[in-house]
């Protein structure tokens, strides 16, 4: 018997699979008959999944044994997911960032929230595309493009619509169902802005919550992985299973221990969430969107006063300054401390290789050209002393933290800051944010609000953004996955 993955949930697909409707076997199959016939066929092919797992089927199988026994680890026990191309895995599946340079280079060592995931019991399915080297490769290249694995395309408007940032592969297989959730990465705006284009929700956890460790780097102070999924309650889950203490990574060591202490972030979901709850609204950004989409934003602070909500107005964030040099500086010395991980048999061992292997393979590596990667070469030390640098880094922080979100959240005793669309504060700060599906303009593409907040903050913000969920039901499927499930 035939049965349609298209948008469940990851509650609805636990529950097929323990009164037997499915087993994570057959579960994994559907996905992968789904991304045939999606992702890779057809007039206007999404090109999300980059690689699948040869092994998939047979984690799926040892799943359904556990299963069997009445052994079940958790929510996503079984779970078919894809991870973005930058998260290392120790298995058949190679790790590249969407570079050519890096397509045949194999991770020594799971990071550490593949293994968090296994150990939960997913099914890593496969690899998402992304844009090469996280958009951190040249200017101008557009997202979701790189030489190893081509243009990802929105669902909503293939080739109209802009797929979103860097994890666009992982957020497209997630809207058009091809998985039942993925990860990506955020540096600036990477899960937040592809879970903005695509009606989903895309959580930006606090630095440190979940270990960087085993990415494939940009910057140490604002790097992070985190979930994109169809509905609050899955990423919630997803969060849950990747966020955890890891001893080779610093910033994870500074979580309270509150935070230390969750193992189930679904349990601050309530859809009464918004009553009572102070939300400042950061007007600052409004600007920059359309008049069809300001009122939108409109719309969803409309819907929030009447759940309950308090709205706070005069709480713009400052607009973080755009020339920083951090994400550059950084960049060099993440990196090739990265490559030197692989170990010594590895096929490139620094950037300056892959900047001469695009040098030698140029008609397939540098449609756009590595400007970037030049300037990180050539123009940087790698070693973070550059005065600018360090004026840099301390501004962005206080601008972003002591100036930003935090004084406006003393001064005006907020829950949440609402921010339309995306903003770079979160991203500067380290501080999280969740984006959630809050409409679609008339032509069909989607448009989402986030909620954001300081650190460690996740159990307000999605308390409030599943509130939000519920009351405003804005997600929907894209028009090309509802006419192949009809």
């Amino acid at each position: 018997m035939q049965h349609s993955v298209d948008e469940m949930t990851i509650a609805q697909l636990q529950r097929a699979l323990a009164d037997g409707t499915w087993t994570s076997r057959r579960l994994t199959i559907a996905y992968m008959e789904r991304i045939a016939e999606v992702d890779r066929s057809g007039a206007t092919p999404l090109n999300a999944v980059l690689e699948l797992n040869p092994d998939a089927l047979y984690i799926a199988e040892r799943m359904d044994q556990e299963r069997a026994i009445g052994r079940v680890r958790g929510p996503l026990h079984g779970i078919p997911i894809l991870l973005k191309d930058n998260i290392s895995t120790a298995d058949k599946l190679h790790t590249s960032a969407g570079s050519l340079a890096l397509a045949n280079s194999y991770a020594p060592s799971d990071a550490h929230l593949a293994n968090l995931l296994r150990e939960a019991g997913a099914v890593i399915l496969g690899k998402a595309n992304m844009t090469e080297f996280a958009n951190f490769m040249t200017s101008g290249m557009p997202n979701g493009y790189s030489s190893r694995g081509g243009q990802v395309l929105n669902p909503y408007g293939p080739g109209r619509f802009p797929p979103g940032g860097s994890s666009s592969g992982s957020a497209v297989a997630v809207a058009a169902s091809l998985c039942a959730v993925a990860v990506g990465t955020e540096t600036s705006g990477s899960i937040l802005n592809p879970a903005h284009r695509n009606a989903l929700v895309g959580i930006k956890p606090t630095l440190g919550l979940i270990s960087r460790s085993g990415i494939v780097p940009i910057s140490y102070t604002q790097d992070t992985a985190g979930p994109l999924a169809r509905t609050v309650e899955d990423a919630a889950i997803l969060l849950g299973a990747m966020a955890g203490i890891d001893e080779d990574d610093e910033t994870t060591l500074l979580q309270p221990e509150r935070i230390r202490q969750i193992q189930d972030y679904t349990r601050f979901l309530d859809a009464e969430g918004l009553n009572g709850a102070r939300i400042g609204i950061n007007r600052g950004y409004i600007g920059d969107f359309s008049g069809e989409e300001q009122g939108l934003i409109e719309s969803a602070i409309r819907q929030m006063k009447e759940a309950g909500a308090v709205i706070v107005e005069g709480t713009d964030l400052p607009h973080i300054a755009e020339k920083s040099s951090v994400l550059l500086q950084e960049f060099k010395s993440a990196l090739n401390r990265y490559l030197f991980s692989l170990g010594p048999s590895a096929p490139v061992k620094s950037l300056r290789d892959i900047i001469a292997f695009n040098n030698e393979h140029p008609q397939a590596t540098l449609k756009f050209g590595q400007k970037t990667l030049l300037q990180a070469e050539y123009e940087t030390t790698g070693t973070m002393t550059e005065p600018a640098y360090i004026r840099d880094r301390l501004r962005d922080w206080k601008a972003s933290r002591e100036e930003g979100i935090d004084r406006l959240f003393a001064e005006h005793r907020l829950d949440a800051l609402f921010c339309p669309g995306v903003t770079d504060s979160p991203a500067v700060s380290g501080y999280p944010a969740v984006m959630v599906p809050a409409g679609f303009r008339k032509d069909g593409m989607p448009f989402g609000v986030s909620f954001a907040g300081p650190a460690y903050s996740e159990p307000m913000l999605l308390r409030l953004a599943y509130a939000f969920e519920q009351k405003t039901k804005a997600r929907r499927a894209p028009l090309l996955m509802r006419m192949i499930s009809e």
